[in-house]
């Protein structure tokens, strides 16, 4: 008897001490479940101040981009750290950006479809045979016609003749010609900051020839054919916002830093220019046209480019030239880079990629990839909001609101339809948006890059919606915002880095 209670009570002791082990092990592993899943979450999620999301007043010059090499400041126009005065000039409203970036979105479009104007083309037979001169030009060209142009571009300064004169530009992967206002301005010239070019000051400057090759390339650069005038070769660019540039093409030394000059370098020298050019003295090109400054440095930078596009919170990017130190390479830079081989096209401009899928908050959209792929989707640093196929951009308004339903929301604003009033909030967590492209490039944007504000009480989805699913994508520059964005166009391939800049 004595012998079975012992038995039993070391059996109880056994099982007590068992079961007390499984308690006391079951906790730690519900607690790193729940943990595990807090972190999920978290990393699905952006959680942050309102206030990172404002424009800001004043420029931060402790958060400038990364110097290096051949290596540009870049500002954004309309933002605190340029230099142009706009002293007693009106910023335009997000409205009226929009209504110009829209502008430029159509010109891309119809530009990709191959709908160009010619601006020396005359319908008149009579006249066509007649070499159009820089006085003669017209520029009373329809407003969807035409090269792309918007008003938040980027700008640059770079040095131009011999002496080297400073001029800002803005830079533009849609564009390939680069131009700035000359001396003497035979029409009109619009006002800018730096004085104008003169090329008579220029010990370095000449004329090209209308007979050149040279000449016979600007119909691919600019989508006008050549002009004449007492045979040197007149270009002529028109915008899809009606702003132009006409003038000779002509050659000078170009300075992008002081060990970085190359002379005979081919350009547009306007004297006729009307537009929204804001103060700048012309534009950069940085497409794929063999006119384009990608292509007319490529014996020293080996058509190899990147830069950084800051936030309009006041902080500077930057243009580079070269992998980094300035000398020619095709090979890729991996250091945090992950790249996207650049897509087929038969454009000779545009930058295409291939845009597999799109993630909110962690849930990939169910689309078919065959949509992107249909449309086809450029990057693009002119255009302001991305523009996605009619189905993905539902899909991803969709799941993007289910994410935010805590969250009163505000009228929209013009082509932005998802907008949020923030006003009573000091932070906001919102869901992260990842892009899928080619080659297994997972692309997370920053906050930044998601939301655009037209003050906290209205903040909206930073994409829009083309009008079907067979129109060009474009992956835009509010986006691009904050990455370093790398163009190895020799080595066929696109790299997207974080925090190239603030």
């Amino acid at each position: 008897m004595e012998h079975s209670l012992m038995a039993t009570r070391s059996y109880f002791l056994l099982f007590s001490s068992f079961t007390f082990l499984l308690i006391l092990l079951s906790f730690p592993v519900e607690k790193s479940h729940a943990l595990e899943a807090k972190e999920t979450i978290e990393s699905h999620f952006h959680t942050l101040q309102l206030t990172s999301l404002l424009p800001s007043s004043s420029c931060n010059t402790a958060t400038k981009g990364k110097r290096r090499g051949a290596s540009l400041e870049v500002v954004n126009r309309q933002g605190p750290c340029t230099q142009l005065n706009q002293k007693g000039a009106k910023a335009p409203t997000l409205t009226e950006i929009l209504a110009h970036d829209q502008a430029r979105v159509d010109s891309i479009q119809a530009r990709v479809t191959d709908q160009s104007y010619d601006l020396f083309k005359k319908k008149d037979k009579k006249s066509s045979n007649k070499k159009k001169s820089v006085k003669d030009s017209k520029a009373n060209l329809p407003a969807q016609s035409g090269l792309p142009l918007g008003t938040g571009n980027y700008i640059v300064n770079v040095g131009l003749g011999t002496p080297k004169k400073d001029l800002s530009l803005i830079f533009d992967t849609g564009s390939d010609l680069t131009w700035t206002q000359c001396q003497p301005c035979v029409k009109s010239c619009y006002a800018q900051q730096q004085p104008i070019f003169d090329p008579s000051a220029s010990k370095t400057y000449s004329n090209i020839s209308c007979t050149s090759t040279a000449c016979s390339g600007l119909k691919s650069a600019t989508g006008n054919s050549p002009g004449c005038s007492s045979s040197n070769c007149v270009y002529g660019i028109q915008y899809g916002d009606s702003s132009f540039t006409v003038g000779f093409f002509a050659k000078d030394t170009l300075t992008l830093t002081q060990n970085d000059v190359f002379d005979g370098f081919m350009f547009g020298c306007g004297q006729n220019n009307r537009g929204l050019f804001g103060k700048t003295a012309g534009l950069i090109g940085l497409g794929r046209d063999p006119l384009s400054i990608v292509q007319q440095t490529a014996q020293k930078f080996g058509k190899y480019f990147s830069y950084c596009l800051p936030t309009s919170r006041g902080s500077n990017g930057h243009l580079t030239f070269g992998n980094g130190n300035g000398v020619k390479t095709s090979k890729a830079v991996k250091n945090g880079i992950t790249f996207t081989p650049f897509a087929s096209s038969q454009g000779a401009t545009f930058y295409f990629i291939d845009v597999l899928g799109i993630s909110v908050g962690g849930k990939a959209l169910s689309i078919s990839p065959m949509l992107f792929q249909n449309a086809g989707t450029i990057i693009d640093s002119g255009t302001v909001i991305t523009r996605l196929p009619s189905t993905v951009y539902g899909s991803l308004k969709s799941t993007f609101k289910q994410f935010m339903s805590k969250y009163p929301t505000a009228p929209a604003l013009s082509l932005l339809d998802t907008c949020y009033d923030l006003s009573n909030y000091t932070s906001i967590s919102i869901p992260k948006i990842s892009f899928n492209f080619n080659g297994n490039a997972n692309v997370d944007l920053e906050p930044n890059g998601i939301l655009i504000t037209n003050g906290a009480s209205q903040v909206c989805l930073a994409f829009a919606g083309n009008g079907d699913d067979d129109t060009i994508g474009i992956f835009g520059n509010i986006q691009q915002q904050t990455l370093e964005v790398v163009y190895d166009v020799a080595g066929g391939q696109l790299g997207f880095g974080y925090k190239g800049c603030s």
